[in-house]
Order: structure tokens, then sequence, then C-alpha cells
């Protein structure tokens, strides 16, 4: 093992108490053990389910199987979290837990927080009593926000650092440095959010993909009735049935007839009324080039296009779009027409590919910087399943990339204690990277001269705006 897999990242003085052991919970177990100085003997892991007590057996961690619900959460997990010697951590990977409640409960114990998306409690996704946008990850990022506001210091809590959200709000900013220098562009290195704005505006990015092809397959072909994928699936078909949602940029000239702004919040970003799975956009990754991507709603299309915008609300004098643009692996494009074409309804039987039954592929995550003097740039991961074998246990590429960007959140926050609510946009990104890096196979950047306008061959009617190749209304499908 090579070095850097070895450096310890810092030592949690308390607890440290896991919420969900699913694919990213048994994936980030061993990076905790590999990269900080605790007392095992206050490690405990919290689910439901306990089919995976296995592995936390081998580790000598605790588990405790119950639900941690809006009823019992505090006689829960207070007991748990409370610690003379110091502070300790609350590491939540968990689904239909409230990631709102459960950080302010933390910082009223004086205990680091991070979680990976914000979650709300159970029933929540599928309520049919409150509308669209209440339901949206808007409306969740808005609440966290909220209580930024309310309450600016005390211990670090980190909202939404997984893979995306979170890495990619770092690759954003790698990509964006590095597109102004090769355009010859005189800048300081920004110090600030606003002073990251306006660079990216003097670089002319209209607006950001957070573009994705996960080409992992497995040696058993997809049986009807299971959805198939290789992370989370309740997770993924919570946040596949909510809206599609993106961040909306100031460049944008036309709004899609499901369209709906916001009538609370920072105006940075629209829903449509349609599922986002069910959503096709066109966009570009590296190793196969175009492709649909679909536009599942994520926190970072929110904050990525809030954090780079020049001015305020929907008068902004400068905003990039920014959304998902996923292509998920073959058997989960399967499992998602398959959910889709009836109704909806997801199947009965779900199935995490793991890190044995795959067979070949990569994740290639990134992010794609368009509309600029270069035309377009994607930086990103290209991590492989055969590479992930070498450097981690119990998780695919997927996998992967999530565990160790929170495990680069976990030791961002023990360098920075008193940070208060943070957002992955708002920390150290070159710091952050550099924790994460070993984990990420080769972390690459390519210009493409691909445009959503290029190879349509014009043998049926399409209504296009052909003055600017990057308008939404070209990429959405």
């Amino acid at each position: 093992m090579n070095h850097a897999l070895n450096k310890n990242y810092g030592a949690i003085q308390g607890p440290i108490v896991m919420i969900g052991f699913g694919s990213i919970g048994r994936g980030t177990l061993p990076l905790i053990e590999r990269h900080f100085k605790f007392d095992k003997s206050q490690f405990v892991v919290i689910d439901p389910d306990d089919s995976n007590q296995e592995i936390l057996k081998r580790h000598e961690v605790k588990f405790i199987k119950a639900a941690v619900t809006k009823d019992n959460y505090k006689e829960l997990l207070t007991p748990l979290l409370k610690s003379e010697k110091g502070p300790g951590f609350c590491v939540n990977l968990s689904v239909d837990v409230s990631s709102r409640d459960v950080m302010n409960l933390c910082r009223n114990l004086n205990t680091f927080y991070i979680d990976t998306v914000v979650e709300p409690w159970a029933g929540f996704y599928f309520n049919s009593k409150i509308n669209a946008s209440e339901r949206s990850n808007y409306a969740l990022r808005e609440e966290i926000i909220k209580e930024q506001k309310n309450n600016p210091e005390g211990i670090t809590a980190i909202s939404c650092c997984g893979a995306n959200p979170g890495m990619v709000s770092w690759f954003v900013k790698q990509a964006l440095v590095t597109i102004a220098q090769d355009s010859k562009i005189n800048f300081e290195m920004p110090k600030t959010r606003i002073e990251w704005a306006k660079l990216m505006q003097k670089v002319g990015v209209k607006g950001i993909h957070i573009a994705e092809r996960d080409s992992q397959r497995s040696k058993n072909p997809k049986t009807p009735g299971v959805f198939v994928n290789t992370w989370s699936v309740e997770g993924f078909v919570s946040e596949g049935m909510q809206p599609a949602e993106l961040g909306w940029g100031t460049f944008e000239k036309w709004l899609p007839k499901t369209a709906k702004r916001h009538e609370f919040g920072c105006q940075a970003a629209i829903y449509l009324q349609q599922p986002g799975a069910n959503t096709k956009v066109r966009s570009w990754c590296p190793t196969l080039g175009a492709q649909y991507g679909r536009l599942v709603t994520h926190n970072e299309s929110i904050s990525i296009a809030d954090y780079f915008t020049v001015g305020e609300s929907i008068q902004a004098e400068y905003r990039p779009t920014c959304h998902y643009a996923y292509h998920p692996s073959n058997d989960a494009i399967l499992s998602l027409e398959e959910m889709f074409g009836n109704t909806g309804f997801v199947q009965k039987e779900h199935h995490i590919l793991d890190e044995n039954e795959i067979v070949s592929g990569i994740d290639e995550l990134g992010v794609l910087l368009y509309g600029h003097g270069k035309n377009a740039y994607w930086y990103g991961s290209q991590l492989s399943i055969e590479e992930t074998r070498k450097l981690a246990p119990y998780q695919n590429a997927t996998g992967l990339q999530v565990t160790s960007a929170v495990v680069a959140g976990m030791a961002w926050a023990l360098e920075n204690p008193t940070a208060g609510i943070v957002e992955a946009d708002e920390m150290d990104y070159k710091r952050c990277l550099e924790f994460q890096m070993p984990y990420l196979g080769p972390v690459k950047g390519f210009y493409t001269d691909w445009t959503p306008l290029k190879n349509r061959p014009g043998f049926y009617p399409e209504d296009l705006d052909t003055t600017d190749p990057w308008q939404f209304k070209n990429i959405l499908v």
C-alpha cells in the first residue's frame, strides 16, 4: 500500500456514530479506520438492516439494529454522542433520516457532523399533500441555509459531502482555474465567494454539467423485476422521482413548458414538473463521448449555481446554468426503463452490484464547464473497478468516489473545527482534493469541440437555437 493510503488525517477524541450501513457505510468504515485515530470502543453503527453485521463483527465495531426516526432520534443518539473526552463525529450515511434535525442535535452536543445529501424524514419524497416545489432539493437546501444564517458559528457541520454533491464542487474550482490559465486570463486566485463568481463570469462560463458515465458491468445480466444499481437503490429512486431541478443561468433565453420558479429562497434554480430520472439531456464525457444523461435533481446543481452568482435573486448579473447529466450503469438504465414503464412503481427486489460481481468498467465522474472561449472542458475522475479493488475494500468505483469524499470532508472538519455549517463549495478545494486524490484513479482534464448541436443531421424538424449552441433548449431532449 502506498504512503498516501496510510496517512493519518487527525484524531477524533469522542465517539463516532455512523447512521446507515448500506453500500456507502460499508465502504466508509475501513477508510475511517485507516486515516483517523480514535477509540474503537466508542464507534457504533446504527441501521435497521443487519445484513452487513458480519463486516462490523470483523472490524469489532458495535452495532445497533434500529431505525432512526423523528420520534426517537434524540433519545437514541444523545447518549451515544455525548462525551467527556472531546468532540465526537456523526457520520450520517442514511436514508429517511432528517439531516437538518440530526445536524442540529449534533451541534448542540458539540459533535462534528457530515452527510452526503440533505435527507428528510421518511415519507417526504412521496408526500402527495405537498407540491413539487415543497418536496424539491431546493426546498431541502433552503432549510440548511436558514440554519446556517441563524446559527453561523459553532462546531463544524458539513452538508452534502459525497462525490456529488461534494467532490464535484471542488472539481469545478480546479477546472475554472485551469481554463482561466489556459485562456491567458489575468487573475488573482480567488479567496472569497464573490471573487470566485467574478472569475467564472470573466472566463465566460455559461454552464456546468455534472457529467457522469458509469460503465461498470456485471457478469450476471439483470433479470426482470429487480432494480439493479451500483449504489443505493432507495437513494436513486427517491431523488429520481423528485422533480428535475437545475441551477438556472442568466444567459438562458427560453423556459421549458414544464418549468416553474420557486416562490421562496435564493432563486438560483428552477424545477421541471416531471421526474428527473425520466428527463434526458445531451452531454459529453471523454471516454465514450456524447451521451444522453438523466437530469436527476442534486444539491450541487443548486449550490454551485448559487455560489457562482454575481448579484442576487432573479435579477442577478451573472449565474451559470448547472445540472446533473447522469448516465448510470446499463443495468440501472434498464431498471429505470422498467420502473417508468410500470408508471413509476419501483421493483420490489433491489440489488447493488458489488466489487466481486463487476467484471469491468469505470465510473467517469466530472464537471463539464461550457460556453467559454475554449468551448467546453471536462475535468474529473476516471476510476476503474480494477483500481478500486486495489485501493479499498467493500465497494465499487462509484462507492469509492463517495466514501473518499466523506473522509476528505471529515479531515477538513478536524482542521477547521469551528467553521459552523458549510457546503462543499465553501471548503478549501485544494486541501480537500489533497485528501481525496489517492482514491480517485486518473484525474484528468479534456477540452472538446462537442456542442449539443453537433452531429444533428436534421432528418426531422427540431426547434433549436442555432445562435447559441449551449442554450438549455438545445440540451434538453
